[in-house]
């Protein structure tokens, strides 16, 4: 119940600072650049039944939380929580325009807005639709297309129009008509689609993104783009989108950058991460990270996101097999690490992973042991050799180090999904660090937990969540707009770069 509550109050604070782009302020600059204004959104009575309907039927969400694109080349993205992602925008569509409000996605690629023709999806009576009959730019084309998650899909068909974004028009852009949505997520969102700023190779049905095409019709004076987040909620100005520049006012110093490693997101290589300086260990060998405005938290693997929940004091989920896994084994696995075994093989030396999985599973549990009871030990095995593989790397005693590992197993988070802190500790919280370029990046609570309210009615959540990203995407963070507040990000598409500065 505490955690139910604690999501929901997380979500009616994300969705009281959803931030809307206004399209009168949009400005087009002499210098090329278009420069988009951001607005917040206050929070009222639809926004919080739109949270309670959400998670009502949150359960009937994919319990691996990935899109699965239905086409030639496809690929598996990470879902979205769409209703946390904080910053939207005014576009129009067709000739005369009609307006839609679309998210700004740099984890996407694909443009989508329903359809005039949605007939049997709720959803679509609740959000703007497209008539492709009242634009006399419209050009048929007819292409399926799908993008798959859970237990749903959002499909339809390609048609192209001239898209206006501020002051641009891109004439001739191939975009999705959704004429089918899933349920509940849709239809409580307050967006009618989405925007992907992402690269062409994961685009459904190979289209060309807009981006592409306002680079490719010299729309934009320089091929980059760059974010400034506003992460201040008591400011009006949410922050500004700039295509095609950066603005000096919105950072400080200079930008670090570094190489996209695998186009698709932004994706690029990250260096170590640091709890209250201390090195995790984790990332020492390297990590890939993408960045990701399409996410308001910020995303990683379960074994370093329980390491930084019990940093800061986060109330996880008690997990039975993490406990038995530790008491049964946790001896065996650090005699294993202190005589120098290779961490990715001790699991599967002591059976509980790989072929030999099938060792000494009963002995532990006595119900049948299930392929996904299974699962879940070699998981928690694996998640425990990275916990004592960093406390031995501090030099811990062996005692400290079990200890340290049994105390993990009460902060493992649930999959993505939030976990509840005290709000009276925040000040005490450690910094955490993210190393990107071999520079140092910081995240203070204040930009890691969200807070509502003040005194004994205050609450507070943080901002770090868990989602293992299998091969050959991952393992992979996600640094969403927790970590895109706090340093400004420049979108290099002609040099394929990203860079990152402490905003402004």
């Amino acid at each position: 119940k505490m955690g139910t509550r604690f999501q929901s109050f997380l979500l009616l604070f994300l969705l009281s600072c959803s931030i809307f782009i206004s399209a009168t302020s949009s400005e087009q600059k002499g210098d090329g650049t278009l420069r988009i204004g951001l607005k917040k959104r206050k929070l009222n009575r639809a926004n919080r039944l739109a949270s309670q309907l959400f998670l009502k039927n949150r359960g009937s969400w994919s319990s691996k939380g990935f899109f699965h694109l239905n086409d030639g080349n496809s690929d598996t993205v990470p879902l979205k929580n769409y209703l946390d992602a904080q910053y939207y925008g005014d576009i129009t569509i067709g000739t005369p325009p009609q307006k839609f409000t679309a998210i700004f996605d740099t984890g996407s690629s694909n443009l989508w807005m329903p359809s005039s023709k949605c007939y049997l999806s709720v959803a679509c009576y609740f959000h703007s639709k497209y008539t492709a009959s009242e634009s006399s730019t419209y050009k048929k084309n007819g292409k399926p297309a799908s993008i798959r998650y859970g237990t749903g899909a959002i499909s339809g068909y390609f048609s192209n129009d001239d898209v206006k974004i501020g002051d641009l028009v891109i004439k001739d852009q191939e975009f999705i008509e959704a004429t089918n949505e899933p349920g509940i997520t849709f239809l409580v969102a307050k967006f009618d689609g989405i925007l992907g700023l992402g690269f062409k190779e994961i685009a459904v049905g190979n289209s060309t993104p807009v981006w592409y095409n306002m680079v490719e019709k010299g729309l934009v004076k320089e091929q980059i783009f760059s974010f400034w987040l506003n992460r201040n909620p008591q400011d009006q100005e949410g922050g500004e989108i700039v295509f095609g520049g950066v603005d000096p006012k919105h950072f400080k110093g200079e930008h670090t950058y570094v190489p996209v490693t695998r186009k698709g997101y932004w994706q690029f290589d990250m260096g170590d991460l640091q709890i209250a300086g201390k090195p995790t260990g984790y990332c020492s060998k390297g990590c890939s990270a993408i960045a990701d405005s399409g996410t308001s938290l910020l995303t990683g693997p379960t074994s370093v996101i329980t390491m930084i929940n019990h940093a800061i004091g986060a109330v996880g989920v008690a997990s039975k097999e993490c406990k038995t896994v530790i008491g049964q084994y946790g001896k065996t696995m650090l005699n294993s690490l202190l005589s120098q075994a290779d961490p990715r093989k001790v699991c599967s030396q002591i059976g509980l992973c790989g072929f030999d999985q099938r060792m000494g599973i009963k002995s532990v549990l006595d119900d049948g042991t299930s392929d996904l009871i299974n699962e879940a030990m070699c998981s928690v095995c694996e998640m425990a050799t990275v916990w004592m593989q960093s406390e031995l790397n501090q030099n811990e005693t062996q005692e400290r180090i079990l200890s340290y590992a049994a105390e993990l197993c009460d902060h493992i988070p649930s999959p993505n999904q939030q976990s509840a802190v005290n709000c009276e500790k925040v000040s005490s919280m450690p910094i955490v660090t993210f190393t990107i370029g071999g520079k140092p990046f910081d995240l203070s609570p204040q930009d890691y937990i969200f807070k509502i309210g003040d005194g004994v009615q205050s609450q507070c959540t943080s901002g770090f969540t868990a989602m293992d990203i299998p091969p050959p995407r991952g393992p992979l963070w996600i640094l969403g707009d927790i970590f895109m507040g706090p340093y400004h990000t420049v979108f290099d598409y002609g040099k394929a770069r990203v860079g990152f500065a402490k905003s402004a």
